[in-house]
């Protein structure tokens, strides 16, 4: 550690005090390309020895650089971010050395044309691969870096509870077609669930898996599936060429890592629509907004075919949180909508708002809403009453099922 903090402290030292912002930037990366291979893997190693002890405290994310990391480095543990004041502090060229310093040169020029760069990291150096997500940003002209620990394992899909019938329609086996999405905001477990899922395909069909992502997370094992991994930004362009590019690739499951402009949205209802099952995600936090944020996303004058589209090829929204647990951790509470007749009817009718009502009724049918589900959580004691109240997106709601009586009613 001592001898790649030194190595960075000379680097800053050479850094001209007249160069700023950007310029500043590129300067810090030209200085780092004349650095020795061997300088190099010292900087590289400093930084790998704050990653491995993610694994060692059970974080699941890490951020420094920037103005707003103050000197330190941050670790997210059970959904708290503090700093960890055992590690040395680094001022903001410092930080930029450090982080510059684990990225190719194409990153680099990425970075400084962009302002942010997303990419994966590997270390293969430990008996376990370790593979992490990475977001490097510009904040007040420094450089920042978010780096989130890829889980090594798959969560078992049993874990996971999901009712019978939102099985057979996640299973290949049993429906060929058709979209899946999950949907949260970041942090949720989108990308656990989605891995889960194609983990259970993998192991019980005979099929072809096409994951397109930014980045590639988990990297799954071809067993009863061939699955291909490409990375949008090194294996393909973007998750719309991937899309198309996939059709000619004789796939069963295309996995889209997620729905992010209405280019993407549009090219992956067209692929259903050819008949190709599709999973991806949203960063949405119920059923219902999902649904409006797809047709929302597209332009007004596409609107109604889209939402006529997009009820005939939905199969399903899961849309999930992860929940403070009682025993100081943190649990899935999820909501699912299930593509029935009268879902259907209502997405074309454009009465959205009828399909809480829905779900709420259809139970046996595997269909729950969030609050439903909190109050599952909550009789079992996993959640506080608290956290129930502050994890429902319809709070009232879920006093009404718990018959709570909300502050100022009588």
């Amino acid at each position: 550690m001592d001898e790649a903090i030194s190595i960075i402290k000379a680097v800053v030292e050479s850094i001209p005090q007249t160069a700023f912002g950007v310029e500043r930037q590129m300067l810090i990366g030209d200085l780092i390309s004349r650095l020795s291979q061997e300088e190099r893997i010292s900087i590289r190693e400093l930084l790998e020895s704050f990653l491995l002890k993610m694994f060692e405290i059970g974080a699941s994310d890490i951020d420094l650089g920037g103005y707003g990391s103050q000197g330190r480095v941050w670790y997210r543990i059970h959904g708290q971010k503090r700093p960890d004041k055992t590690l040395p502090e680094f001022n903001h060229d410092e930080a930029n050395v450090l982080i510059q310093g684990i990225l190719l040169d194409r990153q680099r020029q990425f970075l400084f044309e962009n302002r942010n760069l997303d990419f994966s990291y590997m270390i293969t150096k430990t008996e376990t691969m370790r593979r992490f997500r990475a977001d490097a940003y510009f904040d007040l002209d420094q450089i920042a870096m978010n780096m989130r620990a890829i889980n090594q394992t798959v969560r078992p899909y049993k874990a996971y509870e999901f009712h019978a019938g939102l099985t057979k329609i996640l299973s290949l086996e049993h429906t060929k077609e058709g979209m899946c999405l999950v949907t949260g905001i970041t942090g949720s477990g989108k990308s656990s669930t989605l891995d889960a899922i194609i983990d259970a395909n993998n192991h019980t069909v005979d099929g072809h898996i096409v994951i397109i992502a930014s980045p590639i997370e988990y990297v799954h094992k071809s067993d009863r599936c061939i699955i291909r991994h490409r990375e949008v930004g090194r294996d393909v362009m973007s998750f719309k060429e991937g899309a198309i590019q996939s059709l000619r690739q004789d796939p069963d499951i295309i996995m889209l890592g997620e729905l992010r402009d209405p280019e993407t949205i549009l090219t992956s209802l067209e692929i259903t629509d050819s008949g190709h099952k599709v999973f991806s995600t949203l960063h949405t936090s119920s059923a219902v907004e999902s649904i409006d944020r797809i047709i929302g996303e597209t332009p007004p004058n596409e609107q109604e075919r889209v939402r006529y589209r997009l009820a005939d090829v939905i199969r399903c929204v899961i849309s999930q949180k992860l929940v403070p647990s009682t025993d100081g951790k943190r649990v899935l509470a999820k909501e699912v909508m299930i593509a029935t007749p009268s879902v259907r009817a209502a997405i074309k009718n454009n009465n959205t708002g009828e399909i809480y009502q829905m779900m709420s009724e259809s139970g046996n049918d595997g269909m729950t809403t969030m609050e439903q589900d909190l109050k599952r959580l909550f009789l079992q004691r996993k959640i506080t009453l608290e956290n129930a109240v502050n994890y429902a997106n319809n709070k009232r709601r879920l006093q009404q099922i718990l018959n709570i009586v909300p502050q100022g009613d009588s």
